[in-house]
């Protein structure tokens, strides 16, 4: 039985097992929590049913794969996770480079389908606060428009916040991808949420990813969603990249076509401010 009015310190201690010492919660954040002997861990709760499975699962997935390094889980329940807290530092070029080439042995540990959830992670799992559902499918262009691109249209039309005729083109997008898609490439091991804030530039030169919402799909769009909203030192992770794992040709026209999913997410989420962005997305994605 979950403790709904459960502390983040009383349930960093029932998971760990170590009494704390002091707590830190500022609002709208994970809490660190220090623990005796000083230890300092990051405390989240998750809300919604299956959020936390889904981020632990997803954890675990990509440190499995011994690439991008992942926080460790040092416990959890169906309402609360506890994980290692990172002393984080400023990005630099080594890192930078670093980073590319782990992403890319990330990607490389595959998955066993598009849509494929991490093992023991639910299907109906999320994307910041929106649900994401994991469905396995073997061809990535009719996943990525029926489970990545559609269902977060038509929630945007029915709400009123995108016109017809952006919806209209959003749907001829989909209509072309098996065209737009570029060469078939397997199923890679993706973060899934890979903006700029999930990723941590630790002061020892490492960098870590947090809050995934990890599944198998298309490598190129981690790669999108990292130029999304920015990233430092973005030329020198692609650089990265590309010397491990060159990208097909033509990857650069399909940057609008990976970044639908997430603006159209953006605009469920927050409205019609990403509207104009999703827009020029698809636009960029017929003309690439």
């Amino acid at each position: 039985m979950v403790n709904r009015d459960e502390e983040p310190g009383r349930a960093a201690s029932r998971l760990t097992g170590r009494r704390v010492t002091a707590v830190r919660a500022p609002s709208g954040s994970p809490a660190e929590v220090t623990l005796e002997g000083g230890t300092v861990v990051m405390v989240k709760r998750g809300d919604a049913p299956g959020a936390v499975r889904a981020e632990v699962t997803g954890l675990r997935w990509l440190g499995e794969a011994d690439a991008v390094r992942v926080p460790a889980v040092l416990g959890h329940d169906e309402r609360w996770m506890v994980t290692e807290r990172v002393p984080t530092g400023r990005p630099g070029n080594t890192a930078a480079l670093r980073f590319g080439r782990d992403l890319a042995a990330l990607h490389a540990a595959g998955a066993p389908a598009f849509g494929a959830p991490p093992p023991g992670g639910p299907a109906e799992a999320y994307i910041g606060a929106a649900p994401m559902r994991n469905t396995p499918a073997a061809d990535w262009p009719e996943w990525y428009a029926e489970q990545r691109v559609l269902p977060y249209l038509r929630a945007a039309a029915d709400a009123g916040v995108l016109r017809s005729e952006e919806t209209a083109l959003i749907e001829r997008v989909c209509a072309r991808l098996p065209d737009l898609a570029g060469p078939a490439e397997p199923p890679a091991r993706l973060h899934g949420d890979l903006w700029n804030g999930n990723v941590l530039w630790g002061e020892d030169g490492e960098v870590r990813l947090i809050d995934p919402a990890a599944h198998g799909g298309h490598r190129e769009t981690d790669l999108a969603m990292l130029r999304l909203f920015g990233c430092p030192g973005l030329d020198r992770v692609l650089a990265g990249y590309t010397e491990a794992a060159p990208l097909a040709d033509g990857w650069r026209g399909r940057v609008g076509l990976h970044q639908l999913f997430p603006l159209l997410v953006h605009v469920v989420l927050f409205g019609r401010g990403y509207a104009d962005r999703a827009v020029a997305a698809a636009h960029g994605a017929l003309s690439g």
